[in-house]
């Protein structure tokens, strides 16, 4: 299978020099240097993977993201010359799987994609859940009440790894070892970062019920209970 990689750059020749090296690789590619081109090649044309730069004309990379993520869960690697914490957690909350900073090695990218790409390997099954969601194979979107769900990668994969194992408590250290290995640099906060992003969604989906809870001090757990309208508000 050709798996096709959007880039989503304005630098003529950062850009170039990806595709280069992702053709070679094996991947197609297609290029585009705008924002609001980059969102719409991401609806229309369906890529596997979107590599997003930030600092895009008409329509910044964070912007992008975030609409991408209302209909897509593309997995999504983020370029940007803004190196901070701060930064790298906007990025994160935005949507984005991974998140690399300028300068970067065009080799790294590859094998960044790979990860991404590995990630939604279909022999990662986990078992249905009877809450009202279907978890199938990772290439399948987990679905609720039959509608699926708009979880990023980082957010389906923290919720399989917590649904597989209802009410055992993963500590911060537990989850970042189940992403891939180049994700696990992400550190403590960024994982509550998109914990509460989970929770958020899930609380969409279901407002009387919560099944991601924290135990405090330790880390995170799923288990399906009933909420009162105070905890709700």
């Amino acid at each position: 299978m050709s798996y096709r990689v959007l880039i989503a750059e304005d630098d003529d020749q950062i850009a170039g020099v990806l595709s280069d090296y992702l053709v070679r690789e094996g991947f197609s590619v297609q290029r585009v240097a705008d924002g609001r081109d980059a969102l719409r090649a991401i609806v229309d044309d369906e890529p596997s993977v979107v590599i997003l730069d930030v600092t895009l004309p008409s329509m910044d990379g964070i912007e992008v993201c975030r609409a991408a993520r209302q209909t897509s869960a593309v997995p999504i690697l983020m370029l940007t010359a803004l190196s901070s914490e701060e930064d790298r957690l906007n990025g994160l909350n935005s949507g984005a799987d991974d998140y690399v900073c300028k300068p970067f090695s065009p080799r790294e990218i590859v094998a960044r994609v790979h990860a991404m790409l590995r990630r939604a390997d279909p022999s990662l099954k986990v078992k249905p859940v009877q809450t009202g969601f279907v978890i199938g194979d990772a290439n399948e979107r987990v679905q609720f009440d039959g509608q699926p769900v708009p979880f990023t990668r980082i957010e389906e994969r923290l919720f399989r790894t917590m649904a597989a194992a209802p009410r055992r408590v993963f500590t911060r250290e537990a989850l970042i070892n189940a992403m891939s290995v180049e994700m696990r640099d992400i550190g403590d906060r960024a994982i509550d970062t998109h914990v509460k992003n989970l929770r958020r969604k899930l609380k969409q989906l279901a407002p009387d019920r919560g099944f991601i809870h924290a135990m405090y001090g330790v880390g995170y757990y799923f288990e399906e209970k009933a909420e009162s309208s105070s905890q709700r508000a």
